[in-house]
Protein backbone atom coordinates (compact mmCIF):
# COMPACT_ATOMS: atom_id res chain seq x y z
CA UNK A 1 0.00 0.00 0.00
CA UNK A 2 1.33 3.82 -0.69
CA UNK A 3 0.24 6.47 0.96
CA UNK A 4 -0.18 9.59 -0.93
CA UNK A 5 1.57 12.49 -0.02
CA UNK A 6 2.51 16.24 0.18
CA UNK A 7 5.68 17.83 1.24
CA UNK A 8 5.72 21.27 2.61
CA UNK A 9 9.05 22.35 2.43
CA UNK A 10 11.99 24.81 3.36
CA UNK A 11 15.11 23.18 1.64
CA UNK A 12 17.62 23.04 3.95
CA UNK A 13 19.60 20.80 3.84
CA UNK A 14 17.97 17.60 6.27
CA UNK A 15 14.74 19.16 3.88
CA UNK A 16 16.91 17.75 0.71
CA UNK A 17 17.23 14.46 2.48
CA UNK A 18 13.85 13.87 3.49
CA UNK A 19 13.00 14.96 -0.02
CA UNK A 20 15.26 12.25 -1.98
CA UNK A 21 14.42 9.59 0.89
CA UNK A 22 10.57 10.11 0.09
CA UNK A 23 11.43 9.87 -3.65
CA UNK A 24 13.51 7.10 -3.45
CA UNK A 25 10.48 5.09 -1.73
CA UNK A 26 7.80 3.53 -3.57
CA UNK A 27 5.74 3.49 -0.45
CA UNK A 28 5.24 7.01 -0.79
CA UNK A 29 3.44 8.45 -3.94
CA UNK A 30 4.60 12.21 -3.96
CA UNK A 31 1.74 14.87 -5.54
CA UNK A 32 4.37 17.68 -5.71
CA UNK A 33 6.44 20.00 -3.28
CA UNK A 34 4.90 23.31 -1.93
CA UNK A 35 7.56 25.62 -0.68
CA UNK A 36 7.81 28.56 2.26
CA UNK A 37 10.11 30.94 3.34
CA UNK A 38 12.13 29.33 5.96
CA UNK A 39 15.54 27.79 6.59
CA UNK A 40 16.17 30.47 3.47
CA UNK A 41 13.46 32.94 1.40
CA UNK A 42 11.07 31.93 -0.77
CA UNK A 43 12.73 32.05 -4.30
CA UNK A 44 15.69 30.19 -3.02
CA UNK A 45 13.73 27.41 -1.45
CA UNK A 46 11.71 26.59 -4.48
CA UNK A 47 14.69 26.82 -6.53
CA UNK A 48 16.18 24.24 -4.17
CA UNK A 49 12.85 22.44 -4.29
CA UNK A 50 13.43 21.74 -8.15
CA UNK A 51 17.11 20.75 -8.00
CA UNK A 52 16.59 18.33 -5.57
CA UNK A 53 13.52 16.62 -7.51
CA UNK A 54 16.00 16.70 -10.65
CA UNK A 55 18.96 15.33 -8.68
CA UNK A 56 16.72 12.51 -7.96
CA UNK A 57 16.13 11.73 -11.47
CA UNK A 58 12.07 13.12 -10.85
CA UNK A 59 11.79 16.47 -12.74
CA UNK A 60 7.92 14.88 -12.92
CA UNK A 61 7.37 15.96 -9.11
CA UNK A 62 6.04 19.48 -9.25
CA UNK A 63 7.47 22.73 -7.19
CA UNK A 64 4.57 25.23 -5.75
CA UNK A 65 6.20 28.44 -4.14
CA UNK A 66 3.94 29.39 -1.30
CA UNK A 67 4.09 32.18 1.46
CA UNK A 68 7.44 34.18 1.77
CA UNK A 69 6.42 35.41 5.14
CA UNK A 70 4.87 34.44 8.31
CA UNK A 71 1.77 35.18 9.05
CA UNK A 72 2.10 37.98 11.21
CA UNK A 73 5.09 38.27 11.59
CA UNK A 74 8.55 39.13 10.18
CA UNK A 75 10.40 36.34 8.63
CA UNK A 76 13.23 34.96 10.29
CA UNK A 77 16.32 32.63 8.02
CA UNK A 78 18.46 30.26 9.12
CA UNK A 79 21.60 31.07 7.18
CA UNK A 80 23.89 30.40 10.02
CA UNK A 81 23.04 26.74 9.48
CA UNK A 82 22.44 26.36 6.43
CA UNK A 83 24.88 29.06 4.32
CA UNK A 84 23.50 31.53 2.04
CA UNK A 85 21.90 29.13 -0.30
CA UNK A 86 20.23 26.46 1.83
CA UNK A 87 21.97 23.69 0.78
CA UNK A 88 25.25 24.94 0.81
CA UNK A 89 28.20 21.54 0.22
CA UNK A 90 27.60 20.99 -2.98
CA UNK A 91 28.01 22.39 -6.50
CA UNK A 92 24.63 22.69 -7.55
CA UNK A 93 24.01 23.33 -11.09
CA UNK A 94 20.82 25.39 -12.17
CA UNK A 95 17.50 23.72 -11.79
CA UNK A 96 16.82 23.14 -15.57
CA UNK A 97 13.09 23.97 -15.07
CA UNK A 98 11.32 26.40 -12.64
CA UNK A 99 8.68 26.04 -10.09
CA UNK A 100 5.23 26.09 -11.53
CA UNK A 101 3.72 29.49 -11.75
CA UNK A 102 0.73 29.06 -9.20
CA UNK A 103 0.33 29.57 -6.20
CA UNK A 104 1.18 26.31 -3.63
CA UNK A 105 -2.31 27.07 -1.97
CA UNK A 106 -4.19 27.18 -4.89
CA UNK A 107 -2.61 24.14 -5.82
CA UNK A 108 -3.81 22.27 -2.62
CA UNK A 109 -6.96 23.05 -2.81
CA UNK A 110 -7.47 21.66 -6.31
CA UNK A 111 -5.09 18.73 -5.70
CA UNK A 112 -7.12 17.72 -2.38
CA UNK A 113 -11.03 18.46 -4.22
CA UNK A 114 -9.58 15.63 -6.93
CA UNK A 115 -8.27 13.55 -3.86
CA UNK A 116 -10.65 10.83 -2.06
CA UNK A 117 -11.51 11.16 1.06
CA UNK A 118 -8.92 10.82 3.64
CA UNK A 119 -6.83 9.90 1.28
CA UNK A 120 -3.91 12.52 1.28
CA UNK A 121 -0.73 13.12 3.95
CA UNK A 122 0.71 16.25 4.49
CA UNK A 123 4.25 16.47 5.30
CA UNK A 124 5.34 20.18 6.73
CA UNK A 125 9.07 20.03 7.22
CA UNK A 126 9.48 23.68 7.46
CA UNK A 127 7.18 26.90 9.06
CA UNK A 128 3.66 25.69 8.67
CA UNK A 129 2.45 28.85 7.31
CA UNK A 130 1.39 27.24 4.10
CA UNK A 131 -0.51 24.90 6.11
CA UNK A 132 -2.34 26.97 8.29
CA UNK A 133 -3.54 29.26 5.07
CA UNK A 134 -4.99 26.23 3.94
CA UNK A 135 -6.78 25.74 7.08
CA UNK A 136 -8.17 28.90 6.99
CA UNK A 137 -8.92 28.81 3.10
CA UNK A 138 -10.91 25.40 3.39
CA UNK A 139 -10.88 24.00 6.46
CA UNK A 140 -13.47 21.53 6.05
CA UNK A 141 -12.09 20.17 2.40
CA UNK A 142 -8.50 19.68 4.57
CA UNK A 143 -10.65 18.03 7.16
CA UNK A 144 -12.49 15.85 4.69
CA UNK A 145 -9.69 15.14 2.53
CA UNK A 146 -6.49 14.55 4.70
CA UNK A 147 -5.95 11.48 6.34
CA UNK A 148 -2.91 13.14 8.56
CA UNK A 149 -0.37 15.84 8.89
CA UNK A 150 3.18 14.19 10.07
CA UNK A 151 5.14 17.40 10.73
CA UNK A 152 9.22 17.93 11.92
CA UNK A 153 8.83 20.65 14.47
CA UNK A 154 8.63 21.52 18.33
CA UNK A 155 10.74 20.87 21.08
CA UNK A 156 10.07 19.79 24.57
CA UNK A 157 12.23 17.95 26.84
CA UNK A 158 14.84 19.15 24.39
CA UNK A 159 14.29 22.79 25.28
CA UNK A 160 14.61 24.52 22.09
CA UNK A 161 17.31 24.99 19.20
CA UNK A 162 16.66 28.36 18.21
CA UNK A 163 15.45 30.23 21.03
CA UNK A 164 15.84 29.05 24.73
CA UNK A 165 12.03 27.12 24.52
CA UNK A 166 11.19 27.07 20.93
CA UNK A 167 12.05 25.02 17.83
CA UNK A 168 13.03 26.83 14.69
CA UNK A 169 9.91 25.57 12.47
CA UNK A 170 7.13 26.58 15.36
CA UNK A 171 9.27 29.80 15.68
CA UNK A 172 9.31 31.29 12.51
CA UNK A 173 5.28 31.14 12.60
CA UNK A 174 4.07 29.94 15.85
CA UNK A 175 0.28 31.69 14.89
CA UNK A 176 0.40 28.83 11.92
CA UNK A 177 1.50 26.39 13.89
CA UNK A 178 -1.04 26.92 16.54
CA UNK A 179 -3.95 26.56 13.66
CA UNK A 180 -2.44 23.42 12.61
CA UNK A 181 -2.53 21.87 16.16
CA UNK A 182 -5.65 22.99 16.76
CA UNK A 183 -7.00 22.01 13.79
CA UNK A 184 -8.48 18.42 14.67
CA UNK A 185 -6.64 16.36 11.90
CA UNK A 186 -4.45 13.81 12.42
CA UNK A 187 -1.14 15.05 13.86
CA UNK A 188 2.10 13.41 14.13
CA UNK A 189 5.16 15.59 15.23
CA UNK A 190 8.54 14.37 15.35
CA UNK A 191 10.13 17.03 17.12
CA UNK A 192 13.89 17.69 18.42
CA UNK A 193 13.21 15.84 21.09
CA UNK A 194 13.16 12.59 18.74
CA UNK A 195 15.78 13.87 16.41
CA UNK A 196 18.24 15.41 18.02
CA UNK A 197 19.22 11.70 19.80
CA UNK A 198 19.19 10.48 15.99
CA UNK A 199 22.96 11.64 15.18
CA UNK A 200 24.13 10.42 11.85
CA UNK A 201 26.80 7.56 11.90
CA UNK A 202 29.99 8.43 12.27
CA UNK A 203 30.73 6.73 8.86
CA UNK A 204 27.51 8.64 7.22
CA UNK A 205 30.04 11.05 4.89
CA UNK A 206 31.88 8.21 3.35
CA UNK A 207 29.42 5.81 2.65
CA UNK A 208 27.29 8.31 1.19
CA UNK A 209 30.44 9.34 -1.29
CA UNK A 210 30.74 5.25 -1.53
CA UNK A 211 27.76 4.81 -3.41
CA UNK A 212 29.46 6.30 -6.14
CA UNK A 213 26.87 8.37 -7.90
CA UNK A 214 26.17 12.22 -8.08
CA UNK A 215 23.22 11.84 -5.70
CA UNK A 216 25.52 10.32 -2.83
CA UNK A 217 28.19 13.29 -4.51
CA UNK A 218 25.29 15.66 -3.45
CA UNK A 219 24.04 14.16 -0.09
CA UNK A 220 27.98 13.23 1.11
CA UNK A 221 28.97 17.21 0.48
CA UNK A 222 25.53 18.48 1.46
CA UNK A 223 26.36 16.65 4.85
CA UNK A 224 29.66 18.17 5.16
CA UNK A 225 28.96 21.92 5.25
CA UNK A 226 25.81 21.16 7.41
CA UNK A 227 27.42 18.72 9.91
CA UNK A 228 30.56 21.68 10.03
CA UNK A 229 28.47 24.45 10.88
CA UNK A 230 26.01 22.68 13.28
CA UNK A 231 29.32 20.58 15.27
CA UNK A 232 30.51 24.29 15.99
CA UNK A 233 27.65 25.70 17.32
CA UNK A 234 26.60 22.16 19.55
CA UNK A 235 29.91 20.56 20.24
CA UNK A 236 29.05 17.34 18.64
CA UNK A 237 31.14 15.04 16.31
CA UNK A 238 27.58 14.25 14.21
CA UNK A 239 24.78 16.09 13.22
CA UNK A 240 21.29 14.67 12.51
CA UNK A 241 18.97 15.15 9.45
CA UNK A 242 15.98 16.30 11.14
CA UNK A 243 13.55 16.45 8.30
CA UNK A 244 14.32 13.24 7.32
CA UNK A 245 13.67 11.88 10.78
CA UNK A 246 10.22 13.19 10.03
CA UNK A 247 10.18 11.20 6.45
CA UNK A 248 11.37 8.31 7.98
CA UNK A 249 8.68 8.18 10.09
CA UNK A 250 6.15 7.53 7.90
CA UNK A 251 8.36 4.95 6.34
CA UNK A 252 9.09 2.88 9.35
CA UNK A 253 6.75 3.57 12.06
CA UNK A 254 7.98 0.79 13.90
CA UNK A 255 11.39 2.21 14.68
CA UNK A 256 9.78 5.29 16.83
CA UNK A 257 8.55 5.80 19.90
CA UNK A 258 6.28 8.36 21.39
CA UNK A 259 2.99 9.58 23.31
CA UNK A 260 -0.25 10.92 22.41
CA UNK A 261 -0.69 14.18 24.38
CA UNK A 262 -2.26 17.53 23.97
CA UNK A 263 -0.10 19.83 22.66
CA UNK A 264 -0.87 23.44 22.65
CA UNK A 265 1.28 26.38 20.93
CA UNK A 266 2.66 29.19 22.88
CA UNK A 267 1.73 32.92 20.90
CA UNK A 268 1.89 35.10 23.03
CA UNK A 269 4.92 35.22 25.86
CA UNK A 270 8.22 37.37 24.90
CA UNK A 271 9.91 34.37 27.11
CA UNK A 272 8.54 31.61 25.26
CA UNK A 273 7.33 32.55 22.19
CA UNK A 274 6.82 29.61 19.50
CA UNK A 275 6.87 26.93 22.40
CA UNK A 276 5.11 23.93 22.33
CA UNK A 277 3.67 23.06 25.46
CA UNK A 278 2.82 19.06 25.83
CA UNK A 279 0.45 17.39 28.16
CA UNK A 280 2.58 14.76 29.01
CA UNK A 281 1.38 13.52 32.07
CA UNK A 282 -2.54 14.30 31.38
CA UNK A 283 -2.34 16.80 33.65
CA UNK A 284 -5.34 19.04 31.88
CA UNK A 285 -8.39 17.73 30.32
CA UNK A 286 -7.44 19.41 26.70
CA UNK A 287 -7.86 16.73 24.32
CA UNK A 288 -5.13 14.68 22.82
CA UNK A 289 -4.19 16.07 19.60
CA UNK A 290 -0.86 14.99 18.62
CA UNK A 291 1.22 11.86 18.81
CA UNK A 292 4.37 13.31 19.91
CA UNK A 293 7.97 11.33 19.00
CA UNK A 294 10.70 10.83 21.31
CA UNK A 295 12.69 8.46 20.25
CA UNK A 296 13.92 6.00 17.61
CA UNK A 297 16.07 3.07 16.71
CA UNK A 298 18.65 5.86 14.44
CA UNK A 299 21.41 3.18 13.43
CA UNK A 300 18.42 0.82 11.36
CA UNK A 301 16.55 4.31 10.39
CA UNK A 302 20.39 5.68 8.97
CA UNK A 303 20.73 1.98 7.08
CA UNK A 304 17.87 2.10 5.33
CA UNK A 305 18.12 5.37 4.42
CA UNK A 306 20.92 4.49 3.29
CA UNK A 307 20.09 1.78 1.15
CA UNK A 308 16.83 4.12 -0.51
CA UNK A 309 19.62 6.73 -1.47
CA UNK A 310 21.49 4.23 -3.04
CA UNK A 311 18.50 3.80 -5.44
CA UNK A 312 18.99 7.07 -6.44
CA UNK A 313 21.05 8.31 -9.64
Amino acid sequence: MTETIIIDTDPGHDDAFAILLALASPELEVLGLTTVAGNVPLATVSANARRIVELAGRPDIPVFPGADRPLLRPAMHAHDVHGDMGINGHDWPPPRHPPEGRHALDWMVEALEAAADHSVSLVPLGPQTNLGLLLRRAPDLARRKLRRIVAMGGAYFQGGNYAPAAEFNILVDPEAAAIVFGAGIELVAVPIDCTNLALTPESWIPDLLALGSETGRACAGMMRFFQESGNRMHGTTTRPLHDAVAMAYLLWPELFTGRLCNVEIETASELSLGSTVVDWFGRTPRPRNCLWITGCDAATMYARMLQRLATLP
